[in-house]
């Protein structure tokens, strides 16, 4: 039975401190958790009842033992995530000063497994099946990975749904114009864009939200949706259908697992059918829920958690 959603990319240990308004010198206690956006949605799709698999490498060691354990908890099928020996499984810190501030650190030296991912090693019946298949910006950054992503790309053919999450992360390319290229290649191969002001304005050089979702369908895709955090989020098809929808009502603890929920609330609505206003209002409703939460993986919204949400018109 082919897949919901299959996820291309990231995996690492979120290390995320207990304490809020803190500087990382001064935290005394962390949690441990799942990690990585293309994981992450991975993890937020299952949540919402999709078979979904996750396509990325870990360490050999205990912590890609870890993330093994917690994916197989979160009914993530974890059969394409393999060890690299030799490379450590990434960790990521992050501070936490509410409602806007969240500054990360990557340790994914001296090079992450899971850009170590081979285009000889995929299965690409699997991929071309997946009723969604998911990548990021993140995996052409560097070799293997980039070709690998392009390869995927190529060899599904735009069959199904293919996201394109735009996944700009500046501290893992030397500046914009060296990512471009690389985003215009996967653009051809994608029905779905998605990404936030920075990111849209990374891939067609567009900042405006309105002209650079028009720029992202010009490139390719069938639906281009532009996050504009507290403005809400913007939705374009091919078809003239637009959707603009704002925020919930939240108080935010932490921000950085709110786009991965979007994403797996995303791919829901998609392989649903939902038109494109109840997408983004589910998917929006998804974010805001994490977002009110310390942890992205393990903060995933149920169903009815969401549509608790939607129905008070905010997070309570």
């Amino acid at each position: 039975m082919a897949y919901d959603v299959i996820t291309m990319g990231r995996i690492g240990v979120d290390l995320y401190p207990l304490q809020t308004g803190v500087p990382l010198q001064r935290v005394t206690s962390f949690g441990k958790f799942l990690g990585g956006s293309a994981t992450n949605v991975a993890v937020a799709a299952a949540r919402l009842g999709r078979r979904t698999a996750v396509i990325t490498r870990t360490g050999d060691d205990p912590f890609g033992t870890y993330l093994h354990e917690a994916l197989r908890g979160f009914g993530v099928d974890d059969r394409w995530v393999t060890p690299v020996p030799g490379l450590p499984t990434p960790v990521t810190f992050c501070e936490v000063f509410p409602p806007d501030d969240f500054p990360l650190y990557f340790y994914r030296r001296p090079k992450a497994p899971d850009l170590e991912i081979d285009a000889h090693d995929l299965d690409l019946d699997a991929i071309r099946d997946a009723r969604v298949l998911w990548v990021t910006g993140t995996g052409l950054c560097e070799e293997p990975s980039r070709t690998a992503t392009l390869a995927a790309l190529a060899h599904r053919a735009r069959s199904g749904t293919t996201v394109f999450d735009l996944d700009w992360r500046p501290m893992f390319w030397t500046d914009p114009d060296a990512a471009r290229p690389f985003y215009r290649e996967a653009l051809r191969h994608t029905t779905v864009a998605v990404g936030n002001v920075d990111e849209v304005e990374v891939a067609t050089g567009e900042r405006d939200p309105h002209t650079a979702a028009r720029a992202l369908l010009a490139a390719g895709v069938e639906t281009a949706v532009v996050k504009q955090g507290p403005k809400g989020v913007l939705a374009m098809s091919r078809d003239g259908r637009t959707a603009e929808v704002p925020p919930l009502l939240v108080t935010v603890l932490n921000g950085l697992g709110a786009g991965d929920a979007f994403g797996g609330s995303l791919c829901h609505g998609l392989l649903s059918g939902w038109d494109l206003e109840k997408i983004m209002r589910h998917a929006n409703a998804a974010g805001a829920i994490v977002a009110s939460r310390l942890e992205c993986s393990s903060a995933m919204p149920t169903p009815d958690e969401i549509d608790a949400a939607l129905v008070a018109g905010a997070v309570t």
